[in-house]
């Protein structure tokens, strides 16, 4: 169900020290202000400072500003946040500012910090499932942002991912405290302003409870996600690593699809497209002669068959020595 910002707050039970990411917008700065007040002294934040507007300045000195009254320590970091080669805006973004957020985490103004909280809240929730349903996205992508997940050997909290962003914007109002509007937020060139500004309105006036149920939706799908890693652990055991063809081959396709994807994801960090997956598993069955041969673009780099079994390269990765 959808809470108010103060019960959203009063049932956050993080270990301290807590760091918080801070872009000064309404929902970082109200969760910065709402933490500080609470656990004064134990409190630190990160602004990350994505160089790709004039604004991002300004965006800093209000970080600086707030901090400084607040008397909470804060370390900011520096990120060239530009997209490389058919790479989204928002993903080059993303990627970068978690990142950043990491490396933040060794700054000696983080000294000690036991957690991480970021003020996503139930907007954003939404906004990205109705992505991942553009996309034509798994489950995976389905269960959208958890509340809670372990990073970098700290916990990683969301807090504010059940309350609405007008509500948080309300209780920072009655605060009295100022924010800064980034400005691309009002750009309808990117997918997720669009959907802000033209889906949710109509969302509301349809469907009044659409936060509570596009948010069981994401539980849902999160619980079966949780459940395919399972079943492809379990796989990958038996299949190993890296896959040997014929244990692959034993089993039915959507569980070869399904650890086909948990080995890429987990050994290699990359993910296949549902085209390229697709491809890979009609060369799996294909693959029944000493002398068929694998090779084929999938996620960052190239699966390849690789004696009895599939191997994986990226190509862009030099080995130390070439």
């Amino acid at each position: 169900m959808t809470q108010t910002f103060d019960a959203a707050m009063a049932a956050f039970a993080p270990v301290l020290p807590l760091a918080v990411g801070l872009s000064g917008g309404a929902d970082s700065t109200a969760l910065l202000l709402a933490c500080a007040r609470r656990w004064p002294g134990q409190v630190r934040a990160i602004h990350v400072h994505h160089g790709l507007q004039a604004a991002a300045d300004g965006f800093e000195q209000h970080c600086v500003d707030l901090c400084a009254r607040l008397a909470v320590p804060l370390a900011v970091q520096y990120i060239d946040a530009r997209p490389q080669p058919g790479q989204s805006p928002e993903d080059a973004a993303r990627q970068g500012r978690y990142a950043a957020l990491e490396a933040a985490l060794q700054a000696p103004a983080m000294a000690g910090a036991a957690a991480v909280a970021l003020a996503q809240h139930a907007d954003d929730q939404v906004e990205t499932l109705l992505l991942a349903l553009s996309r034509g996205a798994g489950v995976a992508g389905l269960a959208s942002m958890p509340a809670r997940w372990d990073r970098a050997g700290l916990p990683w909290h969301r807090p504010l991912l059940r309350v609405p962003g007008q509500a948080v914007r309300d209780w920072l109002q009655a605060q009295g405290q100022a924010w800064v509007e980034d400005p691309t937020n009002a750009d309808p060139h990117y997918t997720r302003n669009r959907i802000r500004a033209q889906i949710l309105p109509v969302l509301e006036a349809a469907f009044p409870a659409f936060r509570d149920t596009f948010a069981r939706s994401a539980d849902n799908a999160a619980q079966a996600s949780a459940l395919l890693d399972e079943v492809a652990q379990a796989d990958l055991a038996v299949v190993g690593v890296p896959p040997q063809l014929a244990a692959l081959q034993a089993l039915p396709r959507a569980r070869q699809a399904n650890v086909l994807r948990h080995w890429l994801r987990s050994a290699h960090r990359t993910t296949p497209s549902a085209a390229q997956l697709a491809e890979l598993l009609g060369q799996v069955a294909a693959c029944t002669t000493r002398g068929h041969r694998i090779h084929l673009k999938v996620g960052a780099g190239f699966v390849v068959r690789s004696g009895t079994g599939l191997d994986w390269y990226n190509p862009q990765v030099l080995v130390p020595g070439d």
